[in-house]
């Protein structure tokens, strides 16, 4: 082979680049997860709170209870484990975010480019719901010049972050630091105001406001319509978490079946097995284990005595490996005693005298079908009763939209408001409306993400203009290794109080990583962002980046290999100047004299820079890839 190279590019090298960091490109509002972990590593922790808070008016709350996708795509993962992105950003926000009191580092670490660059002249501008999609069109729209009002029909702000997440995952005191740090904008929330109940999308066009957002979520729970599920003690999963996070608990049982298999359905079980107590009782309790008054023996016998001996099953249609709940979740729940039951799902309720006496279920054979569709198949001789004394349901969400009238103009679709996917707005010019209520049930990030793009387009739609999202690029040098040993790091997650105290109380489970431990798991980070970019023209075909390297990833391969592959015979005749069919015509040896092609798998690439550093003509160097994405608006839309 001469020591001639081609050099191929990506169809598209800014976007190929970019999907590189893949926790970024996973993230639906693209937290920079490798810049703020990369800061944490190297101490610079109100950097890092920085980089979390840029695109996320959320970043507090999501540092306690985001479903974390960045995670799931994590590159670490594909090594061990992923890196403990979620909790990281816990460790930063503990430090500067809103629940510290100070809403300094909130107002100044937000991405103002991620903003539209025209302003409003204060127009008036409803938002229904104070849930995290309203909150955030709120956010995005108050910053840029409009006065937003904000109806909520609960008692407080914070939608399902306040009645659907339960108290001893997610703070009170945080979801309301962070509602204040939105507020301290100039953002005005009214509560207990009702859409359909106190007022009316006509009232709110009457009243003088150009635009309105429908964030109204989906507040009803979903039931089966099995014989027996309309006796009593049979419960919605959405109404029973409600009522336990206000303080006033529905009346269960001591036996209690949660139908579900989802992280709702495991936040219902976790609330379900913990004691009805006063709070009162719970501190008594707290302080008598801080005192070490209490051995485990103890707290277990105090556990029951307080819950009623009470027992709490889940049932689940999936296998364990395949419930949508999160891992971590299950094992938390098996802890605290909740008893697990996969592969089955329910068949009836029984009953005595109008009352739940036991849930009959069935084995389930498959959950979908073989086009990925929901479509339970089941074993009608596998059967088995289940004795029980309260059903609670949590098999998914439903919405109500009994506040639209024939006149708003509003259409919907199977009960979802229907929209325009890419702006958000609905069949009537001046509403908008996201998250769950317009694409059914998502993760918060997903409701924060669309709120963005439904608050850029109401802006559109009050100014005339057109806003579009473009990226900005640089690479730079990288002076990069691994961290020492970083093969040997292994995820730790963050600490949890015990199980036992867990049983008696409502105490915030997750506690925070110490500060040497966010940075011992931070600089797990393989650095996606930093890559090895080749010079072709210094290249002598030596091989020694491919003998090094310890993923086995790097090849050099002859032209003889690829010439039959459509898309490399055309990449190779274009650097050549040689036609496709004349090259297919030559010899493999002839192939292979004139040129070939360095391949590198980018997936599985760990960043560890050892052909950089073994490359004798430099033709292999680190660079950093960095990229910031901004508004930019175009004259009157079309």
């Amino acid at each position: 082979m001469t020591q001639s190279l081609i050099q191929v590019q990506p169809p598209d090298s800014t976007q190929y680049w970019m999907r590189q960091v893949k926790c970024r490109e996973a993230c639906p509002v693209h937290t920079d997860a490798c810049g703020y972990v990369t800061a944490i590593a190297g101490g610079e922790y109100e950097r890092a709170y920085k980089i979390a808070r840029a695109t996320n008016p959320f970043a507090s709350i999501c540092g306690r209870v985001c479903g974390a996708p960045c995670e799931m795509s994590c590159r670490r993962g594909s090594v061990d484990s992923p890196v403990s992105i979620r909790a990281l950003k816990r460790f930063v926000t503990d430090k500067y975010g809103p629940e510290t009191g100070d809403f300094t580092a909130y107002h100044e670490g937000c991405n103002e480019k991620m903003l539209p660059p025209g302003r409003g002249d204060y127009e008036r501008v409803a938002v229904i719901g104070a849930g995290v999609s309203g909150l955030t069109v709120a956010h995005d729209l108050t910053r840029i010049g409009y006065k937003v009002t904000v109806f909520e029909a609960w008692s407080q702000p914070g939608g399902m972050l306040t009645v659907g997440v339960p108290v001893f995952r997610l703070p009170r005191d945080l979801v309301q630091w962070e509602i204040k740090a939105i507020e301290s904008l100039g953002v005005e929330i009214k509560c207990n105001m009702a859409l359909g109940r106190d007022f009316t999308i006509a009232d709110l066009r009457r009243q003088g406001y150009k635009a309105i957002f429908l964030g109204v979520g989906l507040p009803k729970g979903r039931r089966l319509t099995i014989p027996g599920a309309d006796l009593e003690n049979v419960y919605d999963g959405l109404d029973f978490l409600r009522s336990f996070n206000e303080g006033k608990p529905m009346p269960l049982g001591r036996r209690v079946a949660v139908i579900g298999g989802g992280n709702v359905a495991y936040d219902v079980a976790r609330s379900a097995i913990r004691p009805v107590s006063s709070e009162a009782t719970r501190e008594e309790t707290n302080a008598e284990m801080e005192r070490g008054e209490k051995t485990a023996y103890d707290i277990a016998r105090t556990a029951l005595r307080m819950s009623g001996d009470k027992q709490v099953h889940v049932i689940c249609l999936e296998g364990r490996e395949q419930m949508p709940a999160d891992r971590r979740e299950v094992e938390e729940g098996e802890e605290e005693g909740i008893y697990l039951h996969n592969g089955r799902g329910p068949k009836e309720v029984l009953g005595v005298n109008g009352r739940v006496s036991a849930l009959r279920t069935v084995g389930c054979v498959s959950v979908f079908d073989q086009d990925g569709r929901f479509n339970p198949r089941f074993n009608d001789s596998d059967v088995q009763d289940l004795e029980v004394d309260t059903i609670l349901f949590a098999i998914g969400q439903s919405s109500d939209l009994s506040f639209l009238a024939p006149e708003d103009g509003v259409e919907t679709n199977r009960g979802l408001i229907k929209v325009n996917p890419d702006t958000y707005a609905t069949s009537a010019p001046d509403v908008f409306a996201c998250g769950d209520i317009a694409h059914g049930p998502r993760l918060f990030i997903n409701a924060i993400a669309s709120a963005q793009i439904a608050a850029r387009s109401m802006h559109d739609y009050l100014r005339g203009i057109r806003t579009e999202i473009t990226v900005q690029k640089q690479w730079h040098p990288a002076a990069y290794t691994m961290a020492n040993d970083w093969h040997r790091l292994i995820r730790h997650e963050p600490p949890v109080i015990d199980a036992e105290r867990r049983a008696v109380s409502i105490d915030i489970v997750e506690e925070a990583y110490s500060e040497s431990e966010a940075q011992l798991q931070a600089s797990r980070c393989l650095r996606c962002n930093v890559n090895t970019v080749f010079d072709t023209s210094l290249c002598i075909a030596c091989n020694g980046c491919v003998d090094v390297c310890p993923q086995n990833l790097i090849r050099l391969v002859g032209l003889s290999r690829l010439v039959l592959d459509d898309r490399w015979s055309q990449e190779i005749s274009t650097n050549l100047g040689v036609a496709v069919p004349e090259l297919r015509r030559l010899s493999p040896e002839q192939l292979d004299q004139m040129g070939g092609i360095m391949t590198k798998d980018e997936s599985t690439c760990i960043r560890c820079a050892m052909c950089a550093s073994r490359c004798p003509t430099h033709a292999i160097t680190m660079q950093r890839f960095e990229y910031r994405t901004e508004c930019v608006s175009y004259g009157v839309a079309g």
